[in-house]
């Protein structure tokens, strides 16, 4: 069992120098016999050939086999994974619980490629401090499970130090654990409602007034969420870091109550120490002529307040446009439907039909059809996004028949039909 001891002690971020019980490391190149500038080829061909040699169906009843085999499981798991693997370059060993950043941030300070077999490279400046300067911590062997196992199972890890990215952000931060991170400028979220516009404000525009609840800035501690008091900071009497500990190791971690500014501060009764509180506010909402149903408009800075100084969100209005008995609406396209009499389908006519200006003329040409669709040019709706650019109206035409109410009537339809003896159906029967 090897012993390894912190060289030299270091108060400033607390680290006691004493010896450590520590197991060995587990070097996963050497079992799968790889050198480690191996490609990611170079591991799969030599986790299948020793794979094959050790796997418990080919050794039944083997211990050592099948322990083998495990350790080669574990070790093809780890580098056969390129995130994982860069892990345990930079660390040493791998745990799902070791954050990508702590282990980069890890070997940027100095930490050998492979391993905590050495430390902070001397004559480093060390990030909490000048008592750091020029030391040389070696983790070689060190035995991490503690840590990792605790966080595994779910524990909490409060009375030794916390997770392990919070020990490492306490190393490398300056002093400053995962706390400090939270606390940090955090951006309001964004808020969606949903307005219901009447057919005509949204063709012609308008302004809509509504009701909006969202959070906003706490008025008494201006967001920040706790006051201060006279005095300091009774939990680290001023300095604004506490001692934790993590196994036989210590840590100097930001103070919780002050979050490290040596100040008595108290949370705020009014948000709780929330630092944004509930409001309900009016707000006036622009229609642009010619918006359509669906569109988001973006209100920048009206939604949830942020957090700690943090900027606010936006607020978007989703228009829900209601319907008209006559006009529908597609696009930037108005259609409708008009009845015509025979008469007028026939011989061809000049009607007026409705539109979103008032009246217009519909010219009919001879021998129209029910069905038939017209199109008045720049009868639409104007263009919210394209600036002078309007929809066309689009007239859908409904032949009425006429009811014969006398024989005189009836024989003028019979003349007519020996007039055009044309078969309506003809080109039906041709198809079946």
């Amino acid at each position: 069992m090897w012993r390894g001891r912190f060289r030299p002690r270091c108060s400033a971020i607390g680290y006691e120098g004493y010896v450590m019980a520590t197991t060995a490391k587990k070097d996963y190149y050497e079992i799968l016999g790889l050198k480690k500038s191996a490609s990611a080829d170079d591991i799969r061909k030599a986790f299948r050939k020793l794979a094959r040699k050790y796997h418990p169906d080919v050794n039944p009843g083997d211990k050592s086999a099948e322990e083998k085999f495990k350790a080669l499981s574990e070790a093809n798991e780890v580098l056969s994974d390129p995130k994982k693997r860069k892990i345990y370059d930079q660390v040493g060993f791998y745990s799902d619980n070791i954050d990508p950043a702590t282990a980069e941030a890890y070997a940027r300070a100095g930490g050998p490629g492979g391993g905590f077999g050495g430390g902070f490279p001397p004559g480093a400046q060390h990030a909490g401090g000048g008592a750091g300067q020029g030391a040389h911590f070696d983790f070689g062997g060190f035995d991490f499970s503690d840590f990792i196992n605790n966080a595994g199972r779910g524990q909490n890890t409060s009375n030794t130090g916390g997770s392990f990215r919070d020990i490492f952000s306490g190393i490398f931060g300056g002093g400053r654990g995962a706390a400090q991170a939270e606390e940090g400028p955090e951006p309001g979220t964004d808020l969606e409602y949903q307005v219901n516009v009447p057919f005509w404000t949204a063709i012609r525009g308008g302004v809509m007034r509504l009701n909006i609840t969202r959070r906003d800035i706490c008025s008494q501690c201006h967001g920040q969420g706790a006051l201060e008091a006279p005095g300091k900071c009774p939990e680290c009497n001023g300095t604004g870091q506490i001692t934790q500990t993590g196994g036989r190791m210590k840590f100097n971690v930001q103070c919780p109550r002050c979050h490290g500014t040596g100040k008595n501060l108290t949370m705020c009764p009014t948000c709780h120490g929330e630092g944004t509180v509930t409001k309900t506010e009016p707000l006036e909402v622009r229609i642009k002529a010619g918006t359509r149903d669906g569109q988001r408009i973006r209100l920048p800075g009206k939604g949830n307040a942020g957090a700690h100084g943090g900027s606010q969100g936006d607020l978007y209005v989703i228009i829900r446009a209601g319907d008209h008995p006559i006009f529908r609406r597609e696009g930037d396209d108005i259609s409708l439907t008009v009845p015509v009499s025979a008469t007028e389908a026939a011989l061809g006519s000049k009607i007026e039909v409705p539109t979103i200006d008032g009246r217009a003329l519909l010219k009919i040409p001879p021998g129209t059809q029910s069905g038939q669709k017209l199109r008045l040019r720049e009868k639409g709706v104007p263009s919210a996004t394209r600036e002078g650019v309007r929809g066309d109206e689009i007239v859908e035409i409904t032949v009425t028949v006429p009811m014969p109410r006398d024989e005189r009537t009836k024989e003028l339809l019979r003349e007519l039909a020996k007039l055009n003896p044309e078969d309506p159906r003809a080109e039906l029967w041709s198809k079946v």
